[in-house]
């Protein structure tokens, strides 16, 4: 059904990292929305501002800005989709035991299980918790903004590190993605536990049950 907009998208991407930054920001921002809520193209977002700001350095300065803002607005689409669908259209698009899966992380994690995934890259699973936010009436100022900061650190530091080493930093990100997955998010299991085992992390608990 959307072949046409990924066939508009990746023609898009071939001559983005080279055209004036006039052209190029809504160009990115178009291709960021698409990619966050119609469209599946998994790594196009990365991959275009690795190149861009690897050939243009001077652009790690504000071009991330433009992935984020795009994937922030895509995320708003798929978000608000869902909220007026609820759940019957979400179980319509994904897998009852992936959405129970995803039901359980929020309920468990919190705003953790949405910060995770936008800042992590493929295969990190990620529209099932964007459209499983809008299900469950998630707050959107506080959905907005976890997508904004998370979405802008991932670009920034994969845009920063392309200055200095290149497209060798998104081979390395679809070479060890899964690593990338398992220990970011091993590593925010054991922040979480330590917060829940603190005094404060245990009044915040009392304080939700009550």
């Amino acid at each position: 059904m959307f072949d046409w907009l990924q066939v508009l998208a990746r023609r898009l991407g071939r001559f983005i990292v080279h055209v004036p930054i006039y052209i190029a920001g809504p160009a990115m921002i178009l291709i960021g929305a698409l990619d966050s809520s119609l469209l599946s193209l998994p790594e196009i977002n990365d991959y275009l501002v690795v190149a861009r700001c690897f050939t243009h350095p001077r652009a790690v300065f504000f071009f991330p800005m433009f992935a984020a803002t795009g994937s922030v607005l895509g995320c708003l689409l798929l978000y608000t989709i869902l909220k007026r669908g609820g759940l019957a259209v979400l179980h319509r698009r994904f897998k009852l035991e992936h959405i129970q899966r995803v039901e359980r992380a929020y309920a468990r994690f919190g705003i953790l299980a949405l910060a995770v995934p936008a800042l992590l890259p493929p295969p990190m699973p990620f529209k099932i918790f964007v459209a499983t936010a809008g299900a469950l009436q998630f707050p959107r100022r506080k959905f907005l903004l976890t997508i904004l900061i998370a979405r802008s650190l991932r670009y920034y530091t994969e845009g920063i590190l392309a200055v200095f080493y290149g497209k060798r930093v998104l081979r390395f990100l679809r070479d060890n993605g899964l690593m990338i997955v398992t220990v970011v998010g091993g590593l925010c299991l054991l922040a979480l536990a330590i917060y829940l085992l603190s005094n404060r992390g245990r009044a915040a608990v009392k304080s939700t049950k009550q």
